[in-house]
């Protein structure tokens, strides 16, 4: 499907320089407001009735903890893990679902070895670059949950081996019901992998839906997985990780139901902090009533999820988390369906797949730097100019800069050219402003912002005369 958004707006010159006249405080220039009718009915369709029903049939298994019992019908993450797998097989032909199975020894706070999977479903795209949409199906509870832990004062070291069961090799099936934490994510992740895989849209990028497992022993089955894809050099564009986003009310009687943080891994101009952006800018056209609040964090403070052991090993990745939490429903068997509020975590819902969605049939970002990882950009020619350069993307039929005052946390300023991979903003010296370019295709689907960073400069030691 082709729709032609260019307008007079946008400097159409394909294939040469483009020396851009900008008068100074010009005001950004958006994009045609004409969204997507496929998308914007695949955000609709997804249904709260859905969610609710995934999130009492996960929370029916009792609990789901890495360590329960993997061997009866309706009980523990084995029958979790299992009615997972088959309802997301009986979504689409196309969704391919296979467990990942890893034997994880004794380690930290693993305590015995155990079989580890992940499962995963796969929407094959035109080509193999991969998106990711994730949360955690496993739980855990212990006395006293997370408010315990936060009212105790200095944060427990989340690495920190708990003490030894009485019987090391005994399943640990206290109840751990984890609705919110993390039957949420999951929730959202099995229900994008339906409306993804119905929709009938044949997406560029495939899409990738993942519930890991071992999220609550430190992140075991996300490590595992993109150590796996980081050996096997899988193209995993972006991660958009779900973790605790089905509660709208705060431990301390604060309702929010309209916002949803997403904490990005710097720094400034990473990747990460991109994706972040662009959950904010392609979120907040789709779902315009609900605001996407970027956090320029790793995550909460002293706290991780999934989306971290992604980061550590260079991927792009983010983690959406709830705008109030309420503690006393985390890590906490009060962590029950009555926690969740279905309109809220339908909203982040449609948050996600919108950025999904658009991310998957948008061209890959633009490489900014050369073989050698330096920005490409210079003053020329006057010495006093921005002067962009950036590798063609696949697919893209125009590129859309964007800038902002080298202070600014958000871009203050967006230009569309054309099908140029070079362009000259006179008198704008890249001293006192950033810069980044987006790739975007005929329909208007955008990529996020490769932004031009300077690298690190190596510290030389002086000597001096002894």
């Amino acid at each position: 499907m082709r729709r032609d958004f260019f307008g007079a707006g946008a400097a159409a010159i394909a294939g040469v320089s483009l020396i851009v006249s900008l008068a100074p405080g010009a005001a950004a220039q958006e994009a045609s407001g004409d969204l997507d009718p496929r998308l914007v009915k695949l955000v609709a369709s997804i249904s709260e009735e859905r969610l609710g029903a995934i999130l009492k049939k996960l929370e029916s298994f009792e609990t789901r903890n890495t360590l329960s019992s993997v061997d009866l019908p309706a009980r523990g993450i084995g029958a979790a893990r299992q009615w997972i797998f088959d309802e997301m097989k009986s979504y689409s032909p196309r969704l391919q679902v296979s467990f990942e199975s890893h034997r994880v020894p004794k380690q930290g706070r693993i305590t015995r070895e155990v079989d580890l999977r992940n499962v995963m479903a796969v929407l094959p795209g035109r080509t193999p670059r991969r998106i990711y949409v994730s949360g955690h199906y496993d739980t855990v509870a212990r006395p006293g949950g997370q408010s315990a832990s936060n009212a105790a004062g200095a944060p427990r070291d989340p690495d920190a081996a708990l003490p030894p069961p009485a019987n090391p090799g005994a399943p640990l099936d206290n109840p751990a019901p984890g609705v919110n934490d993390d039957g949420s994510g999951t929730a959202l992740t099995i229900e994008l992998a339906r409306v993804f895989s119905q929709s009938g849209i044949d997406f560029d990028a495939t899409l990738v839906f993942m519930c890991h497992a071992g999220e609550e022993q430190g992140l075991i089955g996300a490590r595992l997985h993109a150590q796996q894809a980081a050996d096997h050099r899988t193209l995993i564009e972006a991660v958009l990780n779900n973790d605790i986003v089905g509660n709208d009310r705060g431990g301390n009687g604060i309702l929010d139901g309209a916002t949803i943080r997403v904490y990005a891994e710097g720094p400034e101009d990473s990747p990460s902090r991109a994706l972040a952006r662009f959950v904010q800018r392609w979120g907040g056209r789709y779902v315009p009533s609900h605001k996407v609040r970027p956090m320029a964090r790793p995550d909460r403070f002293s706290r991780g999820g999934d989306h971290s052991a992604y980061n550590q090993l260079g991927f792009t990745a983010v983690g959406f988390r709830e705008s109030r939490e309420n503690f006393t429903r985390q890590h906490d068997v009060r962590d029950t369906f009555e926690g969740i509020s279905l309109p809220y975590l339908a909203q982040n819902a449609r948050v996600n797949a919108a950025a999904a969605a658009t991310l998957a049939l948008a061209p890959p970002p633009p490489i900014v730097v050369n073989e050698r990882g330096q920005p490409l950009i210079t003053r020329a020619p006057s010495g006093y100019d921005a002067n962009l350069r950036w590798a063609a993307s696949p697919g893209a039929a125009a590129y859309r800069i964007f800038w902002r005052e080298a202070w600014g946390p958000d871009w203050q300023h967006d230009l569309l050219v054309g099908n140029v991979t070079s362009a000259v903003l006179p008198n704008m010296p890249i001293d006192d402003y950033v810069f980044g370019v987006a790739a975007v295709d005929a329909a208007g689907h955008e990529s996020f912002v490769s932004a031009y960073v300077a690298p690190q400069r190596a510290s030389t030691p002086v000597t001096e005369q002894q």
